[in-house]
């Protein structure tokens, strides 16, 4: 039975770097201009690509990369705003569905967050949500959160209050980001299985900017670890 291979998206250099340093026997294979990185991460085959910023750069690359690539299943990784005051800076949240928060056709009497032919909320993979829990819950002894949780994808990098507190009532998400339901959505279409690591980076609360640059490699190598530890 050949290996499986994992596909690995992040949206930033800060993420990538954290996971190329998990990554052994790394060769870079460019298509169109997105260098994907194949190596190995503790004996498990994997494909790296940094898609950047936002739903479009992340649906697109997460195509490519399942176009040219035979992947098993895809892995979305990075940082986070948190919705939650449960949550605090470098706690972690699985994603058990994801949405988008910003998807509005409620004028066609849909709800916030409905996508044609897709849904509302997209769920990830439920055999990659038991396989991970399992594995967390057998973690060694750590000093931050692990929780399964909902996540909310939209094109703006919130900072407002307001902003976190109608995304967190509206769809009962734990954090919010700008890639993660793209890339759900095209698994989805695509029948792949799919699943998210993020970690808390900063929280909405008008002057936020500041927390998440001062966190976001902290953020970025919690998840790192994390991913690490699911596939020991």
């Amino acid at each position: 039975m050949s290996m499986k291979t994992i596909g690995i998206v992040v949206a930033m250099d800060e993420e990538r770097e954290e996971i190329i340093n998990l990554m052994k026997d790394a060769i870079v294979e460019q298509v169109y201009n997105l260098r994907f990185l194949k190596g190995t991460i503790e004996g498990k085959n994997c494909i790296l690509i940094k898609c950047g910023v936002g739903k479009v750069n992340a649906a697109r690359a997460t195509q490519v990369m399942l176009d040219h690539f035979k992947i098993d299943y895809v892995i979305n990784i990075g940082v986070a705003g948190s919705l939650s005051s449960l949550l605090d800076i470098g706690d972690v949240v699985i994603a058990k569905k994801v949405i988008q928060h910003d998807f509005d056709i409620t004028a066609f009497g849909h709800s916030k967050g409905y996508i044609t032919g897709v849904g509302d909320f997209v769920e990830c993979d439920p055999g990659l949500i038991e396989e991970f829990s399992e594995v967390l819950e057998n973690m060694p002894e750590r000093n931050y959160k692990i929780k399964m949780g909902i996540v909310a994808t939209g094109d703006i990098f919130c900072t407002e209050p307001w902003m976190k507190d109608k995304i967190r009532a509206k769809f009962n998400a734990d954090v919010v980001d700008m890639e993660c339901a793209a890339i759900g959505q095209v698994c989805y279409l695509n029948e792949k299985p799919f699943i998210a690591i993020r970690s808390i980076s900063d929280s909405p609360n008008g002057d936020n900017v500041k927390v998440y640059d001062n966190n976001i490699k902290f953020a970025s190598k919690r998840c790192a670890n994390v991913l690490r530890e699911i596939l020991i």
